[in-house]
């Protein structure tokens, strides 16, 4: 009898723990945190406020997220974002392709010059075949990539003159992001490009250290651009930069799989949303943005398809450079589903 009924308490004790062992594999901080390049004035920020919205939502309250703007967790420093992701100072993060190319060299490839004429092109790339070999590598990386969303276009404005071609840049200084890319792109058209984070860019441009800057037309009007002695804005659509939601793998690994695919859903459709977000008032059918510009004293001047051809041709070697350093096959495919756009 005796055995027979210590079977039975093992049983039981091992039927009993095995619960509490998933649990204490499962366990879920109080808090995971969010960096973001920008908080809730911009486009940016406003997807990562709905992201933690909608993980709360779809989880029940089990995992709650907290937004960390100005990449504050890394001090600041955007380039560190996607590593320190990696070492798991960062829970989660809404990042800028142009800030982790120089962990993630494939994603060189949104900055190549004059690749995306339209958001037609930029959605043949993220939302194909390419966005999902591009989701592969950063996946190898050790980190969770979940959906795409967007900062935008990037415009260049300056306070010296209208520029509508190459030589009107000749000489100006510009503040550009912390990419090599960059500053071969401008130097190529003749200007003088300094990397600098934007905090020490607004004090360079307001005193004139820095003649211009180039972002998206959201975020020089969130950022109040044109108080920084921004007189002349060119759209000319030379790059953009889609964002990449993502978790770091430990944290996405503690989580049940129903957590999972909820944080998953919710970073899609948070996406879609930011997308649209970052695109109101700068489409064809709706340009209420730049009359925005316009209306704060701030002269717009878009190109024409023959203009842009003329800084194409400056940085073409530029282009063909660095598609070296994205993968020449990925640059191929990436033109070839552009080219096959509809």
């Amino acid at each position: 009898m005796y055995r027979p009924l210590f079977a039975l308490a093992a049983a039981a004790a091992f039927v009993l723990s095995a619960p509490a062992q998933a649990q204490a594999q499962q366990k879920y901080q109080p808090e995971y945190r969010l960096s973001t390049v920008l908080g809730t004035a911009f486009p940016w920020g406003k997807g990562g406020e709905r992201w933690a919205q909608l993980v709360k939502e779809k989880t029940e309250g089990r995992i709650n997220i907290k937004m960390y703007p100005g990449t504050s967790l890394v001090a600041g420093d955007q380039t560190r974002e996607f590593t320190a992701i990696r070492q798991g100072v960062i829970d989660l993060a809404i990042g800028s392709s142009i800030n982790w190319s120089p962990q993630v060299k494939e994603l060189n490839l949104f900055s190549l010059p004059f690749l995306m004429p339209d958001y037609r092109a930029l959605d043949a790339l993220t939302q194909g075949e390419v966005g999902k070999e591009l989701f592969k590598v950063i996946e190898k990386n050790g980190v969770v990539p979940l959906a795409w969303g967007e900062n935008g276009y990037r415009e260049v404005s300056n306070s010296k003159r209208e520029i509508r071609t190459p030589a009107d840049m000749k000489g100006m200084k510009f503040r550009v992001v912390g990419s090599p890319l960059f500053n071969d792109t401008f130097t190529a058209l003749g200007a003088n490009p300094t990397q600098m984070s934007f905090a020490d860019a607004q004090p360079a441009l307001a005193s004139g250290a820095v003649d211009g800057q180039e972002n998206p037309v959201s975020v020089f009007l969130g950022a109040k651009i044109h108080s920084l002695g921004q007189k002349y804005l060119t759209v000319w659509g030379y790059t953009a930069d889609p964002l990449i939601f993502v978790v770091n793998r430990k944290v996405w690994e503690s989580w049940s799989k129903a957590d999972q695919e909820a944080v998953r859903a919710a970073a899609i459709q948070a996406g879609k949303e930011e997308i649209a977000l970052a695109r109101k008032g700068l489409t064809e059918t709706d340009s209420s943005l730049y009359k925005e510009v316009e209306g704060l004293g701030v002269k717009v001047t878009r190109l024409t398809p023959a203009e842009v051809g003329e800084f194409k041709k400056l940085t073409r070697p530029v282009y063909d450079k660095w598609a070296k350093t994205v993968g020449t096959g990925l640059v191929k495919k990436a033109e070839a589903d552009i080219a096959a756009r509809k």
